[in-house]
């Protein structure tokens, strides 16, 4: 089974930790980090745009990845969240057997 890490971006802290206890609890993702303070900026509908935003990783299974984009998206209140993946080639083998354990 392969692992993976799913980049989120939220509004805030508050929204990031609702968002990630949400995964976490219904075993969608085994952990979870949170990092406060990002500044993004980005175009959205035609405007440049910056915001304070923080970034959330989930780290996960392949199998979970559908379920946790449509959970993102219905406890997000974006409009079009930052739900991305991508595959971790290679770790601490206990670590990622301890992921694939929580998420099955």
């Amino acid at each position: 089974m392969s692992i993976w890490f799913v980049y989120i971006t939220v509004k805030d802290k508050a929204q990031g930790l609702a968002i990630g206890r949400a995964l976490v609890e219904e075993r969608l993702a085994a952990c979870i980090n949170l990092w406060e303070g990002m500044t993004s900026v980005y175009r959205w509908q035609g405007a440049v745009e910056q915001a304070s935003e923080a970034v959330l990783i989930a780290k996960t299974t392949e199998p979970q990845l559908p379920a946790i984009i449509k959970r993102v998206k219905a406890l997000h209140t974006y409009e079009c969240p930052c739900v991305v993946a991508w595959p971790i080639g290679m770790g601490n083998p206990p670590y990622l057997e301890w992921i694939e354990r929580e998420t099955g």
